[in-house]
């Protein structure tokens, strides 16, 4: 099993979303994040006043799938989440050494 982690532009996760679905994702944990890559944030002007921002809005999304699905769910997510330009995101693929279902008991891929 393997838990997939990506930091992707606020304004994809709708388009992200939908294809994972077409691979067969059931569920995904999406958070509000704030962060910075290489780009370093970006200067805005508000009433005549620069100013910077060090934090860029991102959305990170948490999947818990089967080994055999990774390539799938990769492919997605980054076929859903480009725009070809700096700050797109990242996917990050970890282990996952258990998964229990709460309120079945049920255990590893069966709980996912």
């Amino acid at each position: 099993m393997k838990l997939v982690t990506a930091i992707i532009k606020p304004f994809k996760l709708d388009d992200v979303r939908e294809a994972l679905s077409g691979v067969g994702v059931q569920g995904v944990t999406v958070s509000e994040v704030k962060g910075f890559g290489r780009q370093k944030g970006h200067t805005e002007l508000y009433r005549g006043a620069e100013y910077v921002v060090d934090f860029l809005p991102k959305v990170k999304l948490e999947i818990a799938i089967p080994s055999d699905r990774i390539e799938a769910v990769i492919e997605a997510i980054t076929g859903a989440a480009n725009t070809g330009k700096i700050g797109d995101g990242k996917i990050f693929v970890s282990a996952l050494e258990q998964v229990v279902r709460i309120r079945t008991g049920e255990t590893g891929e069966e709980a996912i």
